[in-house]
């Protein structure tokens, strides 16, 4: 007999797990996230789930939201940017936001789920030379989980982005967790992505506008349905600099493609980061979204920063799926997520092996 599965996603941001799970047939009941603004976003797209839209810290749980019969999980990525390999100031032990998994641990042992799915940045296998990542494996072993892990690329699950991500998958039955086989042998690209959305310009703030052409790809056609129009196209505003920077970089280039005398702002522009103005490739899959206003991610072929709904589309979130808040918030939302395509591969073999 085929039982229902059923579903608390903690740290749930704007819902990119949520929707993954939810492709697969899995019932969130709660979501937890802090943020207000994402919160928005996610009561949005999953009216039917409970938010509690405030600190992990305060939310207190009863076994009652889940069905006698259901198959539960727990799932969620805790804060990350204190295990990213970009982040060499507070990449340590001292940085409060690292220890945010506690709660997580804390779910887990008041519900007692069949299934505990922990999701993060690559970098928690270095960070303290690994102490957050055995700490983690070793509490879910005391709470009587039987866990295993795996690095996973997007890429190879229909994701258009190199975005590599650990998940962390714990039994309490004893069932080592297979993790799913790449199902991409050939990667999407930018171009197949996103070359049906409108053309924007710098600064754009529509937020519907009508799609380019008819989709152009299979993904594309995947990624329209429900949606008549594009949404969230907004496009961070940059100075004329800042444009005429752009100017010199071509695809796949970066900020070495600047000439010196445009960088004079910079106090050592030699140091900069390989990701800044980095302009994406059409034939290529993009890189990690993340902070991409940050970063200044350009467009592959128009002098301007990514749309919200291009990056979205990078991160593989349908087009009916709204963000709100402020472009920044927008931003924020989009490259915090994880995909949902991703999200969906690992899901699938859980329920499979369910």
């Amino acid at each position: 007999m085929n039982h229902p599965l059923s579903a608390i996603d903690l740290f749930s941001g704007a819902g990119g797990m949520s929707e993954g799970a939810m492709a697969c047939n899995v019932q969130v009941k709660l979501a937890v996230e802090k943020d207000f603004h994402a919160g928005v976003t996610y009561k949005y797209n999953h009216p039917n789930t409970t938010l509690f839209n405030d600190d992990i810290r305060k939310l207190k749980l009863h076994k009652s939201i889940f069905g006698k019969n259901d198959i539960k999980i727990v799932f969620g990525g805790p804060p990350c940017q204190g295990f990213s390999t970009s982040n060499q100031k507070t990449r340590s032990k001292f940085n409060a936001e690292n220890w945010l998994f506690e709660e997580y641990l804390r779910v887990a042992k008041e519900m007692r789920p069949d299934w505990v799915v922990v999701e993060n940045v690559k970098g928690i296998l270095e960070t303290e030379r690994g102490y957050f990542f055995e700490l983690i494996s070793n509490s879910l072993k005391k709470l009587g989980y039987t866990s295993t892990h795996a690095v996973l690329n997007a890429a190879d699950f229909g994701v258009p982005q190199i975005r590599n991500r650990i998940f962390i998958v714990g039994s309490l039955h004893g069932i080592s967790f297979e993790f799913p086989k790449p199902k991409q042998k050939k990667h999407i690209t930018v171009d197949e992505a996103i070359s049906d959305l409108p053309t924007l310009e710098n600064g754009d703030y529509r937020n519907e506008i009508s799609y380019s052409s008819k989709p152009r790809t299979e993904y594309q056609k995947k990624m329209r349905v429900g949606s008549d129009l594009a949404v969230n196209n907004l496009v961070s505003k940059n100075n004329q600099l800042v444009i005429k920077r752009y100017k010199y970089i071509p695809e796949g280039g970066n900020w070495e493609d600047i000439p010196h005398r445009l960088m004079a702002n910079y106090k050592d522009h030699l140091r900069c980061h390989t990701g800044i103005y980095h302009r994406l490739r059409s034939d290529a899959p993009s890189v990690v979204i993340g902070n991409y206003r940050k970063n200044m991610l350009i467009h592959p072929t128009e002098n301007r920063g990514l749309s919200v709904r291009e990056a979205a589309r990078l991160q593989s979130f349908p087009d009916k799926f709204k963000f709100f808040g402020s472009i920044g918030f927008q931003q924020q939302q989009v490259g915090n997520s994880v995909p949902p395509l991703l999200a969906k591969a690992v899901f699938e073999k859980i329920k499979s092996m369910a």
